[in-house]
């Protein structure tokens, strides 16, 4: 009867079993009996969606997971971890998810726990290196032994998509740089800030990874899988090359921003260079109509018909005088 009113595993994006001497995995439909899910030979690869409120029950009925690696994979936190314990290994990973019809710079996390029978991984939203992953074991699984392989290959794609976004980030750069060092002024801010947040996140979220993997590699012989200290190094390795790659372009975009900052400051202190010019020839013609436009009595040049030639006059001389000060003092 329970079988009856869940036909299907809840939250099923995909599964892959892959046995022993095969070159190809075999895809298990969603339909495909839960309790037979591990009993089998080879090892399975279960991809879940947590958008599924059922998908921790389904967990809860999985053998050979423990507690903490159910937490893992059901969990909403975003922040990396990698925890080995118990000949397991689980927790998350950053990756960058993916709409239908186009990548994005959007951060997403994979869950995942892996055992010598299984890799199970959940997710919220599509994440583009998973889909990579399972587009390049469809087509080459002979490699892929054991569960701690898969882990791998997700890893080598995350790579590959941060060196990437390294190759889009860096064209992105030169684009704002040329606008920068180019003599027409132009705020670049706008443009630069997205790439910035992208950058640092990533940077963030890659060192945290390391000193994750770093700290699971020295667990001890008993807690963790064989090989997973030497696929951790491997995996430390390839991260290290593209944490450097990430890194330079952190620190270019600064060196951007601190350029366009620097750009910015001296247009505007051209134009109060400017204003304060124009404030300083305009002020002495200010104070001669100032004192002429007083009501008072016995004003000069209030009688006769030369009156207003005379005060014309003298606010051109002291146009002049100004201009001859400012000359002087080297200010023009």
């Amino acid at each position: 009867m329970h079988q009856l009113s869940n036909p299907t595993i809840p939250g099923f994006v995909w599964a892959y079993r892959f046995r022993p001497g095969s070159t190809a995995p075999e895809r298990l439909p969603e339909t495909t009996d839960r309790a037979a899910l591990l009993s089998q030979d080879g090892f399975l690869w279960l991809h879940l969606n947590l958008v599924d409120a059922r998908v921790g029950a389904f967990l809860e009925e999985l053998k050979g997971l423990n507690d903490d690696a159910r937490s893992a994979l059901t969990t909403h936190e975003t922040h990396a971890a990698v925890v080995v314990d118990d000949q397991m290994v689980f927790g998350t990973l950053v990756d960058f998810q993916r709409e239908f019809d186009q990548d994005t710079h959007d951060l997403g996390w994979l869950h995942f726990a892996i055992s010598d029978r299984f890799i199970i991984t959940s997710r919220l939203q599509p994440l583009r290196s998973v889909e990579r992953a399972r587009m390049a074991i469809e087509k080459n699984a002979a490699k892929l032994l054991r569960p701690l392989d898969v882990f791998e290959a997700l890893v080598i794609e995350f790579q590959r998509t941060l060196i990437s976004l390294v190759i889009e980030m860096t064209e992105e750069l030169n684009l704002i740089e040329d606008y920068v060092y180019d003599n027409a002024p132009r705020d670049e801010r706008r443009r630069l800030a997205p790439v910035r947040r992208t950058i640092v996140g990533v940077h963030r979220h890659l060192r945290t990874v390391l000193s994750l993997m770093r700290r699971a590699a020295a667990s001890d012989d008993e807690e963790m899988p064989l090989g997973f200290d030497e696929m951790a190094g491997r995996l430390m390795g390839r991260l290290e090359m593209v944490s450097h790659d990430v890194y330079e372009l952190q620190d270019r975009a600064r060196l951007l921003h601190e350029e366009i900052d620097s750009k910015l400051s001296s247009e505007i202190n051209r134009h109060l260079y400017i204003l304060s010019i124009m404030t300083a020839l305009v002020l002495p013609p200010t104070l001669v109509t100032g004192f002429f436009g007083m009501n008072t009595s016995s004003l000069p040049f209030s009688t006769g018909s030369s009156g207003t030639g005379y005060a014309v006059a003298i606010i051109a001389a002291s146009i002049l005088i100004a201009w001859w000060l400012l000359k002087r003092a080297d200010i023009v």
